[in-house]
């Protein structure tokens, strides 16, 4: 059985465009997924990225053509400005790992529900209620929105780590088994592909 590594940001215009597919096609091969969100804004220096507010303006025009031509790929009410956004990532990375540890709700309708918080519903994903409310409506306590915090920081941490490790360096990126790497929702066709042994 296939195991992925997702790693990813709940800043990330890109993981929220992906959607539902990962889910889609985790499900289609009997493959597991593992869940790990990492501190971009850390990751980007130490894997020669730059963050959004630092890139080269030619830069930042693509981007703001290409998000929304993505979004109207994906079928999602996409902000391309949103109004909570860069904030606090670590509240909401927190619950997903607290969440993910604990079991018993979907973790894959966690993510999206704090993703679309941010790119689709104008809510701040710092915020304490709004990361108990997508708890709750994925089927988790959402109480472990403040009894995760030591295990989720500890996590977070080294979710960072390994991701350095591992070659990570942006949101959204899938490593098959340790070794295959897909970076962007826009691969996750290749994905896909690769799982079903045609790449």
């Amino acid at each position: 059985m296939p195991h992925i590594d997702y790693y990813f940001s709940t800043l990330s215009p890109y993981a929220y465009l992906a959607g539902q597919r990962l889910e889609e096609i985790a499900a289609k091969h009997s493959a597991t997924v593992t869940y790990k969100p990492v501190d971009i804004m850390a990751l980007f220096p130490r894997t020669g990225g730059t963050p959004p507010k630092d890139r080269h303006p030619a830069r930042l025009e693509y981007r703001a053509q290409e998000l929304p031509r993505q979004a109207k790929k994906s079928g999602l009410p996409f902000n391309l400005r949103p109004m909570f956004w860069p904030t606090n990532a670590a509240p909401s990375s927190y619950a997903i790992i607290a969440a993910q540890k604990a079991g018993g709700g979907d973790v894959g309708a966690l993510v999206r529900s704090v993703l679309r918080a941010t790119w689709a519903e104008e809510k701040d994903i710092a915020e304490d209620g709004v990361v108990k409310a997508a708890l709750e409506s994925a089927g988790f306590d959402p109480k472990l929105a403040d009894s995760g915090l030591l295990v989720g920081a500890e996590t977070y941490a080294a979710n960072l780590e390994e991701a350095v490790s591992m070659g990570v360096f942006g949101s959204p990126f899938y490593i098959v088994d340790k070794t295959e790497k897909f970076w962007g929702q826009d691969r996750l066709d290749d994905l896909d592909a690769f799982l079903g042994g045609e790449l």
